[in-house]
């Protein structure tokens, strides 16, 4: 049963770029940084830093904005050409007023911006989500366990806002290695009461912890969670997106 866990922060990964092996440069600083990985570890990887290695970059220069994109930019005093890059991405507008754009993307996010982001990159340039964070979570838990012989688990985390609470919180895209949601209906509480909605997304939980070392400005990208006993399983951070059926928002 887990009662202690310990957040350990990553240090000396160097500004990724277009074409660079994440799991590579992880592999190295942690032997820079004389870091032991034993079974069982859970790695948060910042989800910026596999954008940018899978060349997940769009420079605006290159973006010649629509009608809707103008019109929205105009109002809101927007810059177009982001806001056309966020239509791109955008399987479906979700609401669109005041400023903010909610979207689904194509993976099944609902988020701002479909995840465009202009923060830690160049000016001129936006990011976008990884194509398929799972697949990323994958390759890097498949370079750190062959590196070091282990056992592990991968989380690719982003920054969310939540829709009934102030503030944001990081959430796990991408996952690997463990089961993203810990089911315990069926089960009792401590006063014998039986459980019969309790599902709790661990994977959303843990990069949530990540983000206490990571922070916005502290050029962590990657953390390790010591001590966590995940239930272990190929795992999927499609498996923390509700399906539009049981969507009572929708």
């Amino acid at each position: 049963m887990t009662n202690k866990i310990e957040i350990i922060g990553v240090s000396g990964i160097p500004e990724v770029k277009s074409g660079d092996d994440v799991g590579a440069l992880i592999i190295s600083a942690l032997r820079n940084s004389v870091i032991e990985l034993p079974n069982n570890d859970v790695l948060v990887v910042a989800q910026k830093i596999v954008s940018k290695a899978e060349g997940r970059l769009v420079r605006l220069e290159s973006i010649e904005p629509g009608d809707r994109a103008l019109e929205w930019a105009k109002a809101y005093d927007k810059d177009p050409r982001v806001v056309e890059v966020v239509l791109s991405e955008s399987k479906r507008i979700v609401r669109m007023e005041r400023g903010i754009l909610i979207s689904e993307t194509e993976h099944g996010f609902i988020c701002a911006n479909a995840g465009v982001d202009t923060s830690n990159v160049g000016d001129g340039i936006v990011t976008l989500l990884p194509k398929d964070p799972d697949s990323s979570a994958r390759l890097i838990r498949s370079a750190l366990e062959a590196a070091f012989g282990v056992s592990i688990a991968v989380i690719i985390s982003d920054t969310f806002g939540r829709p009934w609470r102030e503030g944001l919180a990081n959430v796990a895209l991408g996952v690997s290695g463990m089961a993203s949601l810990i089911d315990y209906r069926g089960q009792m509480d401590s006063h014998g009461n039986p459980l019969r909605v309790t599902v709790i997304a661990v994977a959303d939980e843990l990069a949530s912890a990540a983000e206490l070392v990571m922070k916005k400005s502290a050029e962590v990208p990657v953390v390790i969670i010591r001590g966590y006993e995940y239930q272990s399983s190929e795992g999927s951070g499609r498996e923390l997106i509700r399906l539009p059926e049981l969507d009572l928002f929708r």
